[in-house]
């Protein structure tokens, strides 16, 4: 490794979705840091409702924004140029450079949309990078032997040959199958794009990774690139995962002895993220509310972000969630909500322009005394805030309305200007900021006021350093990084 020099682009691609990409991805951008490099992460096309604004207003996804933290670096438009937000099970809404371009079907998208365009408008966002920062590093989507959708393809082994980038491929050995995953996916390559794969990393490897030499030259015999890396499965180290399929391996019921959190689970739900810090007190129980009775268990409720929030607020009244909610509110428990959630705990949601959909006004819970008017108009904004005149956090805005209320009661004072949310007592209020609760002081407030004497002086970001570490050091222990670094010379 040599500080001064230039390296081509790494590029981590999968057998499949959920190999851990994201993950590994972020592993090597902090060693890369570590290294003195100045790395910066770059994904051309992603699909996640989690997303994060930049510091000039743009939004991208989850997964480059926490990429770039661990590069130490602010997040940029370029690392995420286009981003699919889904809406629906067959729709979602296209960001393009970091602002809503169009709302299409996946029919559409993929059959109707200029793919070259879409794929310029990426490169002209990674040749800007590339100006700036060296190594990038690259994340692909889902499984790169999708054959059908190769002439589609903006994102995986397109941007590899493009931009000539050393690219390994990933596989989760927990799931099983991986010699089939890994070779078949060699094998249906063309060959310009087999010669961009340099190596192979095995992911999520439990128990003894020697017991794996003699499988490891197996599939080095049948790919023809060296296993250059077989990770630990581990879950002593925390990193933001922004896919939706991490939300299966949540806990999903009440625990005695803790401090019991419910989250209502939404069928359209963003920004899950807006938890992880209540994840990791020792004191809390998180869990995702998927029915009425579970929702009775909890010391506190929090309603989350919906990219649809009419249609889900629809559903959790066919449900028989929406009663459960109103319940514990009215027996004087803690209910809170972001952005869609606090939408929803108000009178009436309204969609005039049919933003979400084709009904016009729908019943909120009734909480609090708002009405909210979906718009047109996107916000996304990072913020500072003041919550009750006394506490100071940061956090995000991403949202598509207007909530109005009857009399200002504002929950907090964003940017020393704006205000933001409502506050109907110390147990009940929403807000459109993302992120409140990965603040200390907000939530020490929220746990004093479920009952129990629970108080934590946890740094979340400090925390966030820590694993960052954690997560390279574990991959430099596991990873040839002598052949990674040689593999990026630029020949």
């Amino acid at each position: 490794m040599n500080k001064t020099k230039t390296y081509r682009p790494i590029m981590f691609v999968g057998t499949g979705s959920d190999v851990g990409k994201s993950v590994v991805n972020a592993g090597f951008c902090r060693i890369f840091k570590q290294d003195g490099l100045s790395p910066a992460p770059f994904k051309a096309q992603n699909m996640s409702l989690n997303s994060f604004p930049t510091s000039d207003g743009l939004e991208i996804g989850r997964a480059q924004a926490v990429q770039a933290e661990a590069c130490g670096i602010d997040c940029r438009v370029e690392m995420n140029p286009v981003l699919l937000k889904p809406t629906g099970y067959m729709d979602s809404q296209i960001v393009l450079n970091g602002k809503p371009w169009a709302n299409k079907s996946a029919k559409a998208y993929f059959n109707e949309t200029d793919r070259d365009f879409l794929f310029n408008e990426a490169m002209n966002a990674f040749s800007r990078l590339e100006k700036e920062f060296n190594p990038i590093v690259v994340e692909g989507a889902g499984s790169i032997s999708e054959v059908n959708l190769w002439e589609k393809d903006i994102t995986n082994m397109r941007v590899a040959v493009e931009k000539n980038a050393a690219t390994y491929l990933i596989a989760d050995i927990d799931k099983g199958g991986v010699f089939g995953s890994v070779y078949g996916t060699m094998l249906l390559l063309p060959e310009q794009e087999r010669k961009q794969v340099k190596g192979i990393i095995i992911n999520k490897f439990r128990g003894d990774i020697s017991l794996f030499e003699d499988g490891a030259k197996k599939l080095e015999e049948l790919c023809g690139v060296p296993v250059v890396g077989i990770i630990p499965h581990f879950r002593d180290i925390y990193i933001d995962d922004e896919d939706s399929v991490v939300v299966d391996k949540k806990q999903f019921k009440a625990v005695e002895g803790k401090t019991n959190i419910a989250v209502v689970l939404l069928r359209h739900m963003s920004n899950f993220t807006d938890f992880n810090f209540l994840e990791q007190l020792p004191e809390v129980n998180l869990f995702y509310a998927a029915a009425p009775e579970d929702i009775q268990e909890a010391d506190i409720v929090l309603l989350p972000g919906s990219k649809n929030t009419i249609s889900d607020m629809l559903f959790l009244q066919k449900q028989g969630m929406a009663n459960a909610v109103k319940k514990v509110h009215e027996q004087g428990k803690a209910v809170y909500g972001i952005c869609g959630g606090f939408q929803m705990m108000g009178e009436w949601i309204a969609d005039p322009n049919h933003v979400e959909g084709q009904n016009v006004k729908v019943p909120g819970l009734g909480i609090l005394p708002v009405e909210t008017i979906l718009t047109e108009e996107k916000v996304t904004e990072q913020c500072t805030f003041t919550f009750q005149d006394e506490v100071e956090g940061k956090g995000y805005e991403i949202h598509m309305g207007e909530t109005v209320a009857k009399e200002a009661h504002p929950a907090c004072l964003i940017n020393g200007t704006k205000h933001d949310g409502y506050y109907l007592n110390e147990r009940t209020w929403g807000t459109y900021i993302h992120g409140i609760f990965d603040n200390i002081s907000v939530v020490n407030r929220i746990l004093k006021e479920s009952g129990k004497q629970v108080s934590t002086q946890m740094d979340f970001q400090q925390f966030k350093e820590t694993q960052y570490d954690k997560l390279a050091q574990l991959i430099r222990e596991n990873v040839d990084m002598e052949y990674i670094y040689k593999s990026m010379e630029i020949e």
